[in-house]
């Protein structure tokens, strides 16, 4: 009998899972209850929401302050989108891809007139110099940058000796590195001619509507910009940053953003074999968390089997089934963005005040249902708020 039941548990087990139905989404009113709940809690002063079904955006809010003045944080406030630039560049890339600029597997090596090292430093760019000596950059392919397979720290300046350098085999493993998105940026500016603000302008802002979104900063931003707030409470000034930086240069506004997420899971501006490449599973994540980037890798057992790298964002499978999402981070932004395929469900979060994703789990489970977003990956042991 023994022998029996474990045969049975074992034909269980190798059945796939079969993902649980979508919960109804709550009303306006109740989420508007639950944020305000959620920053007072966190004691975040500042938070956007947008939450997208069935491709279509249902549901745009702001909350809170957007400075230390106690102005009133806008749906059209101009806000730091931080790293969920980088998901907008995939976005970009594969459209270049289609277009036939680009062939995510080919060498980018072959784009360029001359080695990588050879080009002189440009404080737009990395010190690509600094890998005269390293022959594996011949290696490199932009699916590789775009799944942070590159072999780099997150950035150069944040090696021991701010040199550039590869620590492992390109494509071999995953290890979050901007500067790798920074490389692709140049190779598609310095080998193919193209200037990757317009291409965003052209491929992606203008074609959703999203009119105070850029890569670079605008003085029209100006009059209704968001401040932001440290763990400590302490304001600091919104960025203007001058010069466009895929690995995190975007400003942006919730409603905008809504328009990005909407138009993203619904696969605009590409074939649906295009729009399906940015979500796939193309490489394992095989660490405990994000960051630190050069962490060791888990042992097998210790892995989380479905965390993988897409083009830009980061792939799992959850209760709903498979899902994706993407953050962006620095001292005084949260952001956050998780999308559930089915259903074509989403929600974006940006925060003008970093405390306020200690609220992501609980806020995003309220509205989509739990969805096995890895938060203790995206965040480590930060304290969460129930």
């Amino acid at each position: 009998m023994r022998s029996y039941l474990a045969c049975i548990a074992g034909l269980l087990a190798a059945l796939p899972l079969l993902a649980v139905a979508a919960p109804t989404l709550p009303d306006r009113t109740a989420i508007d209850a639950e944020v305000a709940r959620l920053m007072a809690a966190s004691q975040a002063q500042g938070l956007a929401l947008a939450v997208i079904h069935e491709g279509r955006v249902v549901h745009v809010a702001a909350y809170g302050k957007r400075n230390a003045a106690g102005e009133p944080l806008q749906t059209d406030t101009v806000m730091y989108g931080a790293s969920l630039t980088k998901a907008v560049f995939g976005q970009v890339v594969m459209q270049l891809v289609e277009a036939g600029r680009l062939d995510l597997d080919k060498p980018l090596v072959s784009y360029l007139d001359k080695p990588l090292p050879d080009y002189p430093r440009d404080s737009k760019y990395g010190p690509w110099h600094h890998l005269a000596k390293e022959p594996r950059w011949r290696q490199l392919t932009a699916r590789m940058l775009l799944t942070h397979s590159g072999g780099f720290a997150n950035f150069a300046f944040l090696e021991p000796d701010g040199r550039l350098r590869m620590h492992f085999d390109p494509g071999t493993r995953y290890a979050y590195s901007g500067e790798g998105l920074i490389l692709l940026q140049f190779v598609l500016e310095k080998g193919l001619g193209l200037d990757i603000g317009d291409e965003a302008q052209r491929r992606v802002f203008t074609p959703l509507g999203m009119t105070r979104t850029s890569l670079m900063w605008r003085a029209d931003f100006r009059p209704n910009l968001a401040d932001g707030w440290t763990e400590e409470g302490k304001t600091e000034p919104h960025d203007e940053r001058s010069r466009v930086r895929v690995a995190g240069s975007m400003d942006t506004t919730i409603a905008d953003m809504a328009r990005f997420a909407a138009g993203y899971i619904s696969g605009m501006g590409l074939s649906p074999a295009g729009a399906a490449e940015l979500t796939k599973a193309h490489l394992p994540i095989t660490t405990a968390s994000q960051f630190p980037t050069l962490q060791p890798e888990l042992p097998p057992a210790q892995r989380r089997a479905d965390l993988a790298a897409g083009l830009g964002v980061v792939t799992f499978t959850g209760p709903q089934g498979p899902a994706f999402f993407k953050g962006g981070h620095n001292d005084s932004t949260g952001n956050t963005w998780v999308c559930v395929k089915a259903g074509q469900r989403c929600v974006v979060i940006l925060a003008n005040d970093v405390r306020a994703e200690r609220a992501f789990p609980r806020l995003v489970e309220f509205i989509l249902g739990e969805t096995g977003t890895p938060w203790r990956w995206e965040y480590g042991a930060k304290d969460f708020v129930k």
